[in-house]
C-alpha cells in the first residue's frame, strides 16, 4: 500500500519496494535551508528503516530545479556587507560554518554514502552548489535531458567543499572534476552522462518512472543483503589498497555462503524463476 508524509520543506512518499524523497520548496528553486537538511535525513531515515523500501529515489518539486543549493536568504545572513562573515547563526540553527558544532551539519550533504540501500538522485533541473555535492553523494544520477549541474563555488569565491574534491574525481576523473571547479560552468545532462557523473538520462516527463522501474528491477533480482553489502565496499574501498580489498571480500564472501540468498540464488536459477530474497532486517528507530 502506498504511504505519503509531508514535512515542512520535504515530501516522502513509500510504494513498494520505491521510496521517493521530494524537496518540496519550488518557490526558491527547492533551495536549502537548516531545516530542509534536517527534514531529508529524517525522511531518509524512515525509508532505510521500512522493511518495503529497497531502493531510494531523490528529487526536487517542479520541473525548474533538483535543488539550487544554499538558500539566498541563508547565504545573505551568512556574508555581512563587505564581505566577511558574521559569527552569527548561519541560518541552520547553529554558529557559522567552520566552527565545531557545524561538523555534523556540514556532512548532511554527503549521507547518502552511508545510506544501506541504493540511492539515485533524480536531477530534474538546475542541480547546483551543495545540491550538486548532495547529488554526487548519491549512488547514481539520472537526469531529465534538461537538466543543468554546476559546482558554483569558484564564481561565489569559494572553495570546493564539504569532501566534494574527493569524491568529484572519483566520479568523473581529476581533469573533468578541476574543469567543473575551475569553470563552475552549466553542465548540460548528456555532457555529464558522457563523463560519468550521470548514468541516463531521460525526457522530463519519464525521469521518476525511469528511476521506479530501476529499483522495481532491483527488487525482482537482486539480493538486498548483497547490495548492501557490495555498497558498502566499494565506498570503503576507494581508500584501501587491492590486497586489503582481496582478504576483506574473501572473509565477506565466506560469510555470504553461510547464508539463505546463495541457495535460493541457486534454486532460482536452476528453476529458471526470479528469486525470493528476503529484504533487509529492518533497522531499530534512532
Amino acid at each position: 500500500m502506498a504511504e505519503a508524509r509531508a514535512f515542512e520543506d520535504v515530501r516522502l512518499d513509500i510504494d513498494d519496494p520505491v521510496a521517493v524523497v521530494t524537496i518540496d520548496r519550488p518557490a526558491s528553486m527547492n533551495a536549502f535551508r537548516g531545516q530542509t537538511l534536517r527534514e531529508l535525513r529524517e525522511a531518509f531515515s524512515l525509508a532505510e528503516r521500512d522493511q518495503r523500501v529497497v531502493g531510494i529515489v531523490l528529487t526536487g518539486a517542479g520541473d525548474r530545479a533538483f535543488s539550487a543549493g544554499l538558500d539566498v536568504a541563508v547565504l545573505h545572513a551568512q556574508v555581512s556587507g563587505d564581505g566577511a562573515a558574521k559569527p552569527a547563526d548561519d541560518g541552520f540553527g547553529g554558529p557559522f560554518p567552520g566552527s565545531p558544532a557545524m561538523a555534523d551539519m556540514q556532512r548532511m550533504l554527503t549521507w547518502p554514502l552511508a545510506i544501506r540501500k541504493p540511492v539515485i538522485a533524480a536531477v530534474n533541473g538546475v542541480c547546483a552548489g551543495g545540491a550538486f555535492l548532495l547529488a554526487a553523494a548519491c549512488d547514481l544520477r539520472f537526469a531529465a535531458d534538461t537538466a543543468r549541474f554546476t559546482t558554483v563555488y569558484s564564481r561565489r569565491g569559494l572553495i570546493a567543499e564539504q569532501g566534494v574534491s574527493w569524491l568529484l574525481p572519483r566520479l568523473v576523473g581529476p581533469a573533468h572534476a578541476l574543469d567543473l571547479l575551475w569553470s563552475s560552468r552549466a553542465v548540460p545532462a548528456q555532457e555529464a552522462l558522457a563523463i560519468g557523473l550521470a548514468q541516463r538520462v531521460v525526457p522530463p516527463d519519464r525521469l521518476l518512472d525511469e528511476c521506479r522501474a530501476y529499483i522495481a528491477e532491483l527488487a525482482r533480482v537482486a539480493s538486498p543483503h548483497s547490495m548492501m553489502v557490495s555498497k558498502q565496499l566499494v565506498y570503503q574501498h576507494l581508500q584501501r589498497a587491492l590486497g586489503d580489498a582481496v582478504d576483506q571480500t574473501d572473509a565477506l564472501m565466506r560469510d555470504a555462503l553461510t547464508r539463505a540468498d546463495p541457495i535460493e540464488g541457486a534454486v532460482s536459477f536452476l528453476e529458471r524463476r526470479d528469486p525470493r530474497f528476503d529484504r533487509l532486517d529492518v533497522l531499530p528507530p534512532t
